[in-house]
């Protein structure tokens, strides 16, 4: 008996298709030592108090502590819609039952994806395991968290996606799911993200970064905080950018058409500073400018001026 999971043999070898999840709590390195234990807490009380709602029997679930999350895996002779659908359900609506009398509210990253899992008497692994953990620590599931100020998302496998949710079920609407593309380590892959009790997320609002670069990845083609025009724009750190004659949009250098995010999940569970400050690179059809803490003393022109008229500086 391991982790509270009876299980008929520890061979690493061999693989079994199991539904893994990862769920990882929002900027936990901003809990201090004695406000982590009762973070801790919360989020197992939420999880469990869910699979005995859901009528998943606790003993059933492999469960795998992260310090700031769990790493959980589901045997096949569980329905993958139960977890996808009523557990979700719980899991929320016990998450908001814990924040109505939290100042700070819990936030939760959860990911889902179906695929070969190998036990041993430490644990779990495989590339199944590795995909959803970064999945859960993408930064399109960070962005839609802090950005629509919610107490959960939810980021499933673009396989798993297909083969359960979008044929939807009971708790299961499809509708409610959103692609963005990920750049991951391993390569591009197609995640979709859902808010529990909410429309489909804008996933089009959150432009791709460098790979890297920690940037959220979305389907739109500028930098989350910039927006492109004639007149400039303005992005994080204090960043201006001018896009030039005919307002052609500034978008990333490199990465393809669509949502790029760096994420990288913390191999022993914490997660890394969200706070950094990352570069950004861009690429214009026409002139850029960018100009980044300068001060004027006097009125400026920045851009091209086109046309017979008078140029006014």
């Amino acid at each position: 008996m391991e982790h509270g999971v009876a299980h008929e043999a520890f061979d690493a070898g061999e693989a079994r298709y199991e539904l893994v999840v990862s769920v990882d709590a929002r900027r936990s390195g901003q809990y201090n030592d004695a406000e982590k234990p009762r973070m801790r807490q919360r989020i197992y009380r939420v999880l469990e108090s869910a699979l005995a709602q859901a009528g998943v029997v606790r003993d059933a679930v492999h469960m795998e502590d992260r310090g700031d999350g769990v790493l959980m895996s589901v045997p096949g002779r569980i329905a993958v819609s139960r977890l996808l659908g009523l557990w979700m359900v719980e899991v929320h609506e016990n998450l908001r039952e814990e924040n109505g009398s939290l100042l700070v509210p819990l936030g939760l990253r959860v990911a889902m994806h179906v695929g070969p899992v190998r036990h041993d008497s430490r644990g779990i692994s495989g590339r199944a395991v590795d995909l959803t953990c970064r999945l859960a620590d993408s930064s399109v599931a960070r962005e839609l968290l802090d950005r629509e100020q919610a107490d959960l998302v939810l980021a499933v496998s673009d396989s798993l996606y297909a083969d359960v949710v979008q044929a939807g079920g009971k708790f299961i609407d499809p509708a409610r799911f959103a692609p963005a593309r990920l750049a991951l380590k391993e390569g591009a892959v197609t995640a979709w993200f859902h808010l529990p009790g909410r429309p489909a997320p804008d996933t089009g609002a959150l432009g791709p970064e460098e790979p890297g670069d920690g940037g959220v990845a979305g389907t739109g083609g500028v930098p989350a905080g910039v927006s492109a025009g004639a007149g400039g724009a303005a992005g994080a750190g204090g960043a201006a950018g001018a896009a030039g004659a005919g307002g052609a949009a500034v978008s990333p250098a490199d990465p393809p058409p669509g949502a790029v995010d760096g994420g990288d999940p913390d191999s022993e569970g914490y997660e890394d500073d969200e706070d950094g400050d990352a570069s950004v690179r861009y690429a214009a059809q026409g002139d850029l400018s960018v100009h980044q803490h300068n001060v004027y003393q006097q009125p400026v022109h920045i851009g091209r001026v086109t046309g017979a008229g008078p140029r006014k500086d």
